[in-house]
């Protein structure tokens, strides 16, 4: 019995997207071990950009940030990588500050910027 990948989310906001870029190259490897999870537009650029295997949700103002605290609720996700714009403003403020008390609910690993999930990443407590 084979046993199924561990899944990680990655989500960014506008101002963040080049770091999560920027990061998803540099772990492409190990980021390639796990299924991906991830809001429309980080998603779509992780796919075009990495070639890395994505499914793609919903945009974070439209629900995506809700289906992936949905997932961390069902304990489905191991870990969250949202590499949060501190100095910017964001309408669904609300989801946001949902998904981060989810996974601090269910003590889910959570990264809101690049030093976090690198330090994370490159530890062997992932399951991947």
């Amino acid at each position: 019995m084979s046993e199924t990948k561990a899944t990680l989310a990655l989500i960014a906001h506008d101002g963040k997207k080049t770091d999560m870029l920027a990061f998803a190259i540099e772990y492409k490897e190990i980021l390639a071990r796990y299924n991906l999870i991830a809001t429309r537009t980080t998603g779509t650029l992780l796919k075009d950009k990495t070639g890395l295997e994505v499914e793609v949700l919903l945009s974070g103002p439209v629900g995506g940030d809700a289906q992936i605290a949905a997932q961390v609720a069902e304990g489905k996700v191991e870990a969250v990588f949202f590499f949060v714009d501190p100095l910017g403003k964001h309408p669904h403020d609300p989801d946001i500050q949902s998904l981060l008390r989810i996974c601090n609910v269910h003590n889910v690993a959570l990264a809101t910027n690049t030093a976090t999930a690198a330090f994370i990443i490159s530890k062997k407590s992932l399951r991947g």
